[in-house]
């Protein structure tokens, strides 16, 4: 059983998320293009173990927003939802959505101990980074209503994925259009993880306040990028382990969410 409310963030923006289940409170951070219906069966396999937020994050989904944005706005947000659980919680996150739960981690918020999916850095150089004009094209493409657009560059030139699997999303018109619905916070996304993904090394100042135990998941099919990446990660913070789960790439959370809630769990019980 889930029930459904929201939390006022710091600037008045009402985030939207369902709780569920009993126990040490998670809350779980989407990745870009995402929003909580994508780690909804994450969330009912959690449920078993934890009280579980699982949230739309700003603009998305059931959530507001705001004319302005900044990453820290989105740090507000998270801090806000573990106001609501009592004031700690731990966090999940995938993706970006993993590099959001570290910002919030550094930036103070109560955070008992962070479960990180690929936070997709960019640690050594000849490594397949964005564009370097990422922001400008998105923000372009976005300006002339070109949303479709805007996701089709995003999924292949920053996801890496082969124009033949976005042609056959594109055939599935609930799909897509959630995702075109979605595409106008993909600068959000970008402005989360900064200029983390230039092929240079991690900035340990950039993440000093994350103090807490922390372990970064990576899938065993996913690019070296994504291992490098995490072992960057690991080697900078005081507390943190890299595990590999064999047979899993960028997208296990959602497809793949019985082979990741377990690693998740075990962790967070400690």
């Amino acid at each position: 059983m889930s029930t459904e409310a929201r939390s006022v963030s710091a600037d008045g923006t009402e985030i939207a998320f369902e709780q569920s289940g009993t126990g040490p409170p998670v809350v779980l951070v989407a990745s870009a293009l995402a929003d909580r219906s994508d780690t909804t069966k994450l969330a009912a396999l959690l449920a078993e173990h934890f009280t579980v937020i699982n949230y739309d994050r700003r603009g998305r989904g059931a959530s507001g927003d705001a004319d302005a944005y900044t990453p820290d706005r989105e740090v507000e947000d998270i801090a806000a939802l573990v106001a609501h659980v009592g004031g700690s919680a731990s966090l999940f996150g995938s993706s970006s959505g993993a590099v959001l739960a570290l910002r919030a981690a550094a930036a103070g918020v109560n955070v008992d101990r962070l479960a990180l999916y690929e936070p997709p850095f960019v640690v050594a150089e000849g490594d397949d980074g964005p564009p370097k004009d990422l922001a400008r094209q998105i923000t372009t493409l976005l300006a002339e209503g070109r949303h479709s657009d805007a996701v089709t560059y995003f999924m292949t030139r920053v996801q890496g994925m082969p124009r033949i699997a976005v042609f056959f999303m594109k055939l599935m018109p609930k799909m897509w259009r959630n995702l075109t619905g979605l595409a106008r916070t993909l600068p959000y996304d970008i402005a989360v993880m900064g200029d983390t993904q230039q092929g240079r090394p991690l900035d340990p100042a950039e993440w000093k306040g994350v103090a807490v135990r922390t372990l970064v998941l990576t899938g065993g099919k996913s690019p070296a990028a994504f291992q490098r990446a995490a072992r960057a990660l690991t080697e900078i913070l005081p507390q943190a382990d890299h595990r590999t789960l064999p047979g899993l790439n960028h997208g296990a959370v959602v497809m793949a969410p019985k082979k990741i809630a377990p690693q998740i769990t075990e962790f967070l019980k400690g």
